[in-house]
């Protein structure tokens, strides 16, 4: 099995992982503050991370080559979360999900820009076409007639420090030892958090406290996942394979919250998807359909 396909196959699985801890954040959301489930989760992201590191390599190589990006990456993550969390008390998982897919093609763009990564012109093609998906999913007034929904911009905001996030950690694959990278992924989002507790602190519920350790169980495990992806394939090629998570946050949604997806959902998860195939389609699979 190649690199590349390794890559591929390890993020499908942290993709699964991700749509999980949305769901579960969407649940809690309605018990507890943002602030504090974000801290509770990025506490338990970095015991489990401690542990798992010390247990399956026998080591915690904490010293980072690039201390300002681990930190950086590790605040975009935060930021991240932190706007998803909030959007997901007044939109459904699947419209939330849908709008964050302009994550992948910023992803794209940026790659190649940012780490000069080679995107043919049907790659840019491909992200146009995402981007005018996300446009549809958002729901803009000029589209439906009916005023925009503040809560559905904030999904714009996670992926856009989603896209800093993936092109760090991409970046940071060439600088740090990807065990360094895990060690340092919730560092910055737990000091970040931890200044808001003393105003949003209640003590949680007994029942909910292992939801509130499973929900910093599926973060570590994803963006552990994560790490190993892009430490195997290219960012422009990991990003498309992102839009499997649209399908699994849709059934999540039906399955759990009883919240189907609209007309307008669908439609813009449609469009991104097909921007999304095109961008992943090889080269010569274009040529045979032409």
């Amino acid at each position: 099995m190649s690199r590349t396909l390794q890559g591929v196959l390890i993020q499908l699985v942290a993709l699964a992982l991700f749509v999980s801890m949305d769901a579960l954040l969407k649940l809690l959301v309605a018990r507890y503050a943002v602030p504090q489930l974000m801290f509770l989760r990025f506490v338990a992201h970095t015991l489990i991370v401690i542990v798992a590191v010390r247990l399956l390599t026998g080591g915690l190589p904490w010293r980072s080559r690039a201390p300002g990006l681990q930190t950086l990456r590790s605040a975009l993550l935060a930021v991240a979360n932190g706007a998803l969390a909030v959007a997901l008390i007044h939109v459904p998982l699947a419209d939330a999900t849908a709008v964050i897919f302009a994550a992948p093609a910023l992803t794209v763009a940026l790659a190649a820009l940012w780490l000069n990564e080679r995107v043919s012109p049907r790659r840019w093609a491909g992200v146009a076409i995402g981007l005018a998906g996300v446009m549809v999913a958002i729901r803009p007034p000029f589209l439906t007639g009916e005023p925009l929904h503040w809560a559905m911009l904030l999904p714009l905001v996670t992926a856009v420090a989603n896209t800093g996030y993936q092109l760090l950690t991409r970046r940071l694959a060439a600088e740090d030892d990807p065990r360094t990278t895990v060690l340092h992924t919730s560092l910055a989002a737990c000091a970040l958090t931890a200044l808001a507790q003393p105003f949003v602190w209640v003590a949680p519920a007994a029942a909910d406290l292992p939801l509130l350790l499973l929900l910093g169980l599926l973060g570590a495990a994803g963006h552990g996942l994560l790490v190993l992806a892009f430490a195997r394939a290219p960012a422009s090629v990991l990003a498309p394979m992102s839009y499997t998570q649209i399908l699994w946050a849709g059934l999540a949604g039906v399955l759990i919250f009883g919240d189907w997806p609209d007309g307008w959902t669908l439609l813009g998860a449609a469009i991104i998807c097909a921007g999304g195939v095109l961008v992943a389609l090889p080269s010569r699979k274009i040529a045979n359909l032409s």
